[in-house]
Protein backbone atom coordinates (compact mmCIF):
# COMPACT_ATOMS: atom_id res chain seq x y z
CA UNK A 1 0.00 0.00 0.00
CA UNK A 2 2.79 2.41 0.84
CA UNK A 3 4.51 1.84 -2.50
CA UNK A 4 1.33 2.82 -4.30
CA UNK A 5 0.88 5.98 -2.28
CA UNK A 6 4.46 7.13 -2.80
CA UNK A 7 4.32 6.42 -6.56
CA UNK A 8 1.25 8.60 -6.92
CA UNK A 9 2.25 11.37 -4.58
CA UNK A 10 5.36 12.61 -6.32
CA UNK A 11 4.42 12.10 -9.99
CA UNK A 12 2.57 14.26 -12.48
CA UNK A 13 -0.64 12.83 -13.94
CA UNK A 14 0.78 11.27 -17.13
CA UNK A 15 4.28 10.16 -16.11
CA UNK A 16 5.54 6.59 -15.59
CA UNK A 17 8.10 5.32 -13.12
CA UNK A 18 10.04 2.06 -12.80
CA UNK A 19 8.73 1.49 -9.29
CA UNK A 20 5.08 1.53 -10.37
CA UNK A 21 5.47 -2.00 -11.80
CA UNK A 22 6.63 -3.12 -8.37
CA UNK A 23 3.56 -1.55 -6.77
CA UNK A 24 1.27 -3.25 -9.28
CA UNK A 25 2.87 -6.65 -8.67
CA UNK A 26 2.86 -6.23 -4.91
CA UNK A 27 -0.81 -5.32 -4.70
CA UNK A 28 -2.09 -7.23 -7.77
CA UNK A 29 -4.23 -4.24 -8.67
CA UNK A 30 -4.11 -1.50 -11.26
CA UNK A 31 -2.83 1.84 -10.00
CA UNK A 32 -5.39 4.55 -9.48
CA UNK A 33 -4.76 8.30 -9.53
CA UNK A 34 -6.60 9.10 -6.33
CA UNK A 35 -4.60 9.90 -3.25
CA UNK A 36 -6.24 8.80 0.01
CA UNK A 37 -6.31 11.75 2.35
CA UNK A 38 -9.08 10.67 4.69
CA UNK A 39 -8.61 7.83 7.16
CA UNK A 40 -11.90 6.25 6.09
CA UNK A 41 -10.83 5.98 2.44
CA UNK A 42 -7.46 4.61 3.53
CA UNK A 43 -9.11 1.95 5.71
CA UNK A 44 -11.45 0.95 2.89
CA UNK A 45 -8.56 0.54 0.49
CA UNK A 46 -6.57 -1.48 3.03
CA UNK A 47 -9.57 -3.75 3.69
CA UNK A 48 -9.98 -4.28 -0.06
CA UNK A 49 -6.31 -5.24 -0.43
CA UNK A 50 -6.35 -7.47 2.66
CA UNK A 51 -9.51 -9.29 1.60
CA UNK A 52 -8.02 -10.10 -1.78
CA UNK A 53 -4.54 -10.92 -0.44
CA UNK A 54 -5.33 -13.34 2.43
CA UNK A 55 -8.17 -15.77 1.75
CA UNK A 56 -7.47 -17.78 4.95
CA UNK A 57 -8.39 -15.38 7.74
CA UNK A 58 -8.61 -18.14 10.41
CA UNK A 59 -4.83 -18.59 10.56
CA UNK A 60 -2.93 -16.54 13.12
CA UNK A 61 0.74 -16.41 14.09
CA UNK A 62 -0.16 -15.92 17.75
CA UNK A 63 -1.57 -18.55 20.10
CA UNK A 64 -5.26 -18.15 20.88
CA UNK A 65 -6.47 -16.32 23.96
CA UNK A 66 -7.89 -18.40 26.83
CA UNK A 67 -11.39 -19.53 25.96
CA UNK A 68 -10.96 -18.72 22.26
CA UNK A 69 -11.32 -21.69 19.89
CA UNK A 70 -8.68 -22.23 17.23
CA UNK A 71 -8.24 -24.64 14.36
CA UNK A 72 -4.52 -25.03 15.12
CA UNK A 73 -3.50 -28.47 16.39
CA UNK A 74 -0.19 -29.90 17.61
CA UNK A 75 -0.16 -33.71 17.46
CA UNK A 76 -3.95 -33.55 17.44
CA UNK A 77 -4.09 -31.47 20.64
CA UNK A 78 -5.50 -28.00 21.14
CA UNK A 79 -3.36 -25.24 22.58
CA UNK A 80 -5.09 -25.55 25.97
CA UNK A 81 -4.38 -29.30 26.10
CA UNK A 82 -0.62 -29.05 25.54
CA UNK A 83 1.66 -29.97 28.45
CA UNK A 84 3.33 -27.06 30.25
CA UNK A 85 7.01 -26.76 31.20
CA UNK A 86 7.46 -24.56 34.28
CA UNK A 87 10.94 -23.01 34.56
CA UNK A 88 11.76 -21.27 37.83
CA UNK A 89 15.03 -19.41 37.45
CA UNK A 90 16.36 -18.10 40.75
CA UNK A 91 19.76 -16.57 41.31
CA UNK A 92 21.09 -19.74 42.96
CA UNK A 93 19.32 -22.55 41.06
CA UNK A 94 16.98 -23.37 38.16
CA UNK A 95 14.05 -25.77 38.51
CA UNK A 96 12.32 -27.39 35.51
CA UNK A 97 8.98 -29.13 36.00
CA UNK A 98 6.75 -30.62 33.29
CA UNK A 99 3.01 -30.82 33.99
CA UNK A 100 0.01 -31.74 31.92
CA UNK A 101 -2.58 -29.10 31.03
CA UNK A 102 -4.48 -29.70 34.29
CA UNK A 103 -1.39 -29.10 36.45
CA UNK A 104 -0.52 -32.69 37.40
CA UNK A 105 3.24 -33.14 37.62
CA UNK A 106 4.81 -35.50 35.09
CA UNK A 107 8.50 -34.98 35.86
CA UNK A 108 10.81 -32.62 37.67
CA UNK A 109 14.50 -31.80 37.59
CA UNK A 110 16.83 -29.04 38.71
CA UNK A 111 20.48 -28.09 38.48
CA UNK A 112 21.17 -29.75 41.84
CA UNK A 113 19.74 -33.10 40.73
CA UNK A 114 22.00 -32.98 37.66
CA UNK A 115 25.11 -32.96 39.83
CA UNK A 116 25.95 -29.27 40.07
CA UNK A 117 26.89 -28.04 43.53
CA UNK A 118 27.01 -24.71 45.36
CA UNK A 119 27.57 -21.65 43.14
CA UNK A 120 27.67 -23.70 39.93
CA UNK A 121 23.93 -24.41 40.29
CA UNK A 122 23.20 -20.77 39.42
CA UNK A 123 24.96 -20.79 36.04
CA UNK A 124 23.45 -20.84 32.57
CA UNK A 125 25.24 -24.11 31.67
CA UNK A 126 23.65 -25.87 34.65
CA UNK A 127 20.19 -24.64 33.63
CA UNK A 128 20.74 -25.80 30.05
CA UNK A 129 21.85 -29.24 31.26
CA UNK A 130 18.81 -29.57 33.52
CA UNK A 131 16.49 -28.57 30.67
CA UNK A 132 18.08 -31.08 28.27
CA UNK A 133 17.59 -33.79 30.89
CA UNK A 134 13.96 -32.77 31.40
CA UNK A 135 13.37 -32.76 27.64
CA UNK A 136 14.78 -36.27 27.21
CA UNK A 137 12.63 -37.57 30.08
CA UNK A 138 9.56 -35.87 28.57
CA UNK A 139 10.23 -37.41 25.16
CA UNK A 140 10.49 -40.84 26.84
CA UNK A 141 7.01 -40.20 28.28
CA UNK A 142 5.66 -39.43 24.79
CA UNK A 143 5.59 -35.61 24.80
CA UNK A 144 6.72 -33.64 21.79
CA UNK A 145 4.99 -30.21 21.81
CA UNK A 146 4.99 -28.08 24.97
CA UNK A 147 4.18 -24.63 26.26
CA UNK A 148 6.78 -22.91 28.45
CA UNK A 149 6.13 -20.74 31.52
CA UNK A 150 9.23 -18.90 32.79
CA UNK A 151 9.31 -17.41 36.29
CA UNK A 152 12.20 -15.55 37.90
CA UNK A 153 15.16 -13.42 36.91
CA UNK A 154 18.03 -15.89 37.27
CA UNK A 155 20.83 -16.47 34.77
CA UNK A 156 19.23 -19.72 33.56
CA UNK A 157 16.08 -18.20 32.04
CA UNK A 158 16.84 -18.32 28.34
CA UNK A 159 19.40 -21.10 28.44
CA UNK A 160 16.77 -23.42 29.95
CA UNK A 161 14.39 -22.70 27.07
CA UNK A 162 17.25 -23.29 24.65
CA UNK A 163 18.02 -26.57 26.43
CA UNK A 164 14.43 -27.76 25.95
CA UNK A 165 14.75 -27.18 22.22
CA UNK A 166 18.16 -28.86 22.15
CA UNK A 167 16.70 -31.87 23.98
CA UNK A 168 14.16 -32.41 21.20
CA UNK A 169 10.97 -30.76 22.45
CA UNK A 170 9.02 -28.44 20.16
CA UNK A 171 8.29 -25.20 22.05
CA UNK A 172 4.94 -23.74 20.95
CA UNK A 173 4.86 -20.63 23.15
CA UNK A 174 6.97 -18.93 25.83
CA UNK A 175 5.18 -17.01 28.59
CA UNK A 176 6.94 -14.86 31.19
CA UNK A 177 5.20 -15.32 34.54
CA UNK A 178 7.68 -13.41 36.72
CA UNK A 179 5.99 -11.80 39.73
CA UNK A 180 6.48 -8.04 39.68
CA UNK A 181 5.61 -6.06 42.82
CA UNK A 182 3.59 -2.90 42.41
CA UNK A 183 5.48 -1.32 45.34
CA UNK A 184 4.55 -4.15 47.66
CA UNK A 185 6.92 -5.38 50.38
CA UNK A 186 9.86 -3.32 51.53
CA UNK A 187 13.08 -4.62 49.93
CA UNK A 188 15.96 -5.80 52.06
CA UNK A 189 18.78 -3.42 52.83
CA UNK A 190 21.61 -3.12 50.31
CA UNK A 191 24.69 -5.29 50.75
CA UNK A 192 27.89 -3.57 51.85
CA UNK A 193 30.98 -5.24 50.46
Amino acid sequence: MLGRIFCQRFLPAGSKVQNSAFAQNALNTTPCREFCTGIQKYQESVEKVNSSASPDSDYSLFPPLPGQDSSLRWNGQKYEELPIVHIKATYNNTHVQVTDHAGRSLLRTSCGTEGFKNAKKGTAIAAQTAAISAASKAINKGLSFVRVLVKGLGPGRMSAVKGLAMGGLQVVSITDNTPIPHNGCRPRKARRI
